[in-house]
This record gives structure tokens, sequence and C-alpha cells, in this order.
């Protein structure tokens, strides 16, 4: 029997270089796929897995999956857990024998060490799917793992892959998965802007709108000065503007050690930056930026409630965007917006402020469940809520 090529396996920590290598490179890599990110999520009661496939042949990853694991109140995972992929897999989906060998051996792996369910949410836009009839005969699949099982809803249609013969179109791609997914609520935002980083700075400023152009340059002429945090202090003073904005504008956030480690593990990868403004020795407001995957992302953001006329929070974008270009990005993501666009919608404000820079609106293809123990998750819904 001839050895097998593709092989999945979990890489120790001493191969983090090799996984950011990878996945910063792939086409479809994304920074909630990092090794760092992982390394955050750990403080907040996650348990992060890093599983490759490996070609064998090749001697090199092909496909990677950072699963976030998760049980009640710490248990070890045996017990039962949700396995969560953040934007991910890291996958060619047009390749039927690379998903199949991943998804295959990806099954049995969290099928053996207890996982309740899988869930996950592709570095995907609905605009593969644009070019395909979704039709009875374009959606099913043929899996081969697990019984018919009820979606979280109770239904028993699932959007991709049914035990019916043939190949399944998932994300745009004609493919063949051993297993049923089914849509369940997002957990990232659904929807997003993102700016297109391939024109020179000129032309970024003049398709922005004219109100923000005008804002920034104001924020410069009045003399707010943007620079990276350095030290402890800066993180501290950032973090006050963040208990400021979250009273004032009424939303949750993490707490000062959450972001410390964030800080100290993005920034001195080059794989975030703390961009502050200030005016006159204070700061007035603050975002933490990342760059993976060629991509930037505006990830937190704070202001306070003085000089607020000043707007420092447009000169803040607009050089974390031109310092995202600088480095090699070819776009900006402005870190989700509204699922909709309605007016009346809490968000409403943050989404005309993300909406003026020229960006455009882009929707991915959402959370997908499969589940390995269906009366398990079930119980786990009623009783234990917060892992689920």
């Amino acid at each position: 029997m001839p050895p097998q090529r593709y092989v999945l396996r979990k890489l120790p920590a001493a191969e983090w270089k090799q996984w950011d290598q990878f996945v910063n490179e792939h086409p479809r890599g994304h920074f909630l796929q990092s090794w760092g990110w992982g390394e955050l999520k750990a403080n907040g009661g996650w348990y992060p897995l890093r599983l490759a496939l490996m070609d064998e042949q090749q001697q090199q990853i092909v496909a990677a999956a950072q699963v976030l694991c998760r049980t009640p109140a710490h248990l070890p995972l045996w017990t039962g857990h949700l396995a969560y992929i953040p934007k991910g897999p890291v996958i060619d989906w047009s390749q039927p024998q690379l998903c199949q060998a991943f998804f295959t051996q990806l099954n049995a792996y969290l099928r053996q060490r207890g996982a309740l369910a899988l869930r996950m949410e592709p570095n995907q836009e609905v605009k593969a799917l644009e070019q395909v009839s979704m039709t009875a005969s374009s959606i099913v699949g043929e899996p081969c793992l697990g019984d018919r099982h009820e979606s979280p809803g109770g239904s028993h249609t699932p959007f991709v892959g049914t035990l019916s013969e043939g190949e399944v179109t998932l994300f745009g791609e004609q493919t063949t998965l051993p297993l049923l997914l089914y849509p369940v609520p997002p957990i990232q935002p659904v929807r997003t802007i993102l700016l297109d980083l391939a024109p020179d700075e000129a032309t970024l400023l003049a398709h922005m709108k004219e109100k923000w152009r005008y804002n920034l340059r104001l924020a410069e002429r009045k003399g707010v000065k943007v620079r990276e945090a350095r030290t402890h202090e800066d993180v501290h003073a950032w973090y006050a503007l963040m208990q400021t904005t979250s009273e004032r504008d009424h939303f949750g956030i993490h707490t000062l050690d959450y972001y410390l480690h964030a800080w100290h593990t993005f920034a001195p990868r080059q794989q975030a930056r703390l961009f502050l403004a200030e005016y006159g020795g204070q700061v007035l407001a603050g975002i933490f930026v990342a760059l993976f995957a060629r991509q930037g992302i505006y990830l937190f953001g704070a202001s306070g409630d003085e000089h607020r006329n000043l707007m420092p929070n447009y000169l803040l974008q607009w050089e974390a965007i031109r310092w995202a270009k600088q480095q090699g990005a070819t776009r900006y993501d402005f870190g989700g917006i509204a699922a909709t666009d309605y007016e009346n919608d809490p968000l409403a404000g943050i989404y005309r402020f993300k909406r003026g820079w020229g960006g455009k609106v882009v929707r991915f293809v959402g959370c997908y469940e499969h589940i390995y123990r269906p009366v398990a998750m079930k119980l786990a819904k009623r009783y234990v809520p917060k892992l689920v």
C-alpha cells in the first residue's frame, strides 16, 4: 500500500514561524489564523490547536486550521468541547483532493478528542457564490462521516452538503466534503468595508468623501500628531480612553491585561501597531491595527471626550491606512459593520464613518456547523449556553 501523501499533524510551539509564514502567504490567510491570535485567545479560556496538512512528498504545509477549543469550566477536552475555526481553514477550496484529505482527517481528529461540534467561518466573500445557481443540484454533496441530524434551527436542510450523490458547491468552488455543514449565527461580522490599497495616496484621498479629507487635514493643521505606542504607559493611557468610549457609546471592552497581551504579542512581530493621536502632549484617541496576510485590519478604537473638534480619529485612520500600504498590504479592512443598512441600527453611525473612506461593502459567507454528538450538543445548549 503506497504511503499517504497528505497527513494532518499538530504543530508544536517551536514551529510557530513556519505556521505564520504559511498563513501569511496564503491567499486565504487571515490574522485570526495567526499563531499569535491563538496565544491571545488562550488567555480567555480557549485552547488553540494548530493543525497543518502536510504534503509528505513536497515536505511542506498545504492547508491549515487554527482550531480554538472551549470546554465548560476548563474541563479536559475529552469531556466534550466546541471546536471553532475563525476565518478559516486556510485552504485552496478549488482542490477537491486537498479538501477531502483535510476534512476527513480533521473530522477524525476532532471526533476522537471529544468535540461536540465544529464551527467554522471561512475567509471567503459572498461574491464567489454570485456566479453559482443555488439549485438543489448545485448544493448537494456526498458526506461519508456521521448521520443526518438536525441543524440548530431544527431544519434538516443543510446549506451545503447532503447525503445525495454528487459534488458540493462550497463557497464558490466545486468539491466533495466528508461532512454536513449547516448555517448558524455568525461569530465574526458578516459584513465589512474593504479599501483597495493599490492606488497611490493621492488617488486614495480623492476617492474618499470630501468631508473626510477636510477632517483629516483639519487635524493636521490644528497640530494633532499621530505616533506609535512604545511603552506600557502608552497602552495604559489608551485603555483609559477605551473605558471612556465604552461608557459613552455603551459597548463592552476587554480587560487591560487582554490589550497588553495583544500588544506584547503582535507589536514585536510587526503584526500590529497601536496608533495614538496626541495634541499638546495629551492622548486624544488611539486605534489598534493588525497587519497580516497582506491586509491591514482595524481591530479596536477609542477616543476621549476632550478636543473632539480636532478630528483625531480621521487622522488616525489615514495614518494607519498609509502605514499598511507602506508595509505591502493590498487592502484595509475597517473591522466589521452592521449586518444591514438600516438607519436606526445602533451601529449606523460607525457604518457612516467607515463608509466615507472610499472602500466597498463586502459580505462573508458566514458561519457553518457540523455536529459530531447531537444529543450532547442539545444538552450543552440547554445547560451550558455560554459554551455554544
